[in-house]
């Protein structure tokens, strides 16, 4: 395994044990999410170079495009959440209750 894959798997393990462990503030777990979208992003890209295919790929632009609307809907569920709880701390949202 070379540095550069060792350095994605340990990027996307980070922010996922982030994610799991450091769940107290909506916009913790939010970036946690796009740091995953991001190595994701970078694996994608380095993709072609690695395998020396000549053709690019559309893939990372796709992700990027999705990554992108993750974080505007995160976003606007964080305003949401903190404009009708008065916070952002996870613990305070029930979903069960409407």
């Amino acid at each position: 395994m070379s540095y550069l894959h060792l350095s994605f798997y340990s990027a996307f393990a980070l922010s996922s044990l982030g994610l799991a462990f450091h769940r107290t503030h909506l916009i913790s777990a939010l970036l946690c999410l796009e740091s995953m979208m991001l190595s994701m992003y970078v694996a994608l890209a380095m993709w072609p170079i690695q395998t020396q295919s000549s053709v690019s790929t559309i893939l990372p632009i796709l992700m990027l495009t999705f990554s992108a609307c993750e974080a505007g809907t995160g976003l606007a569920l964080l305003v949401a959440s903190t404009r009708t709880h008065g916070s952002d701390h996870l613990h305070n949202f029930n979903l069960l209750q409407c």
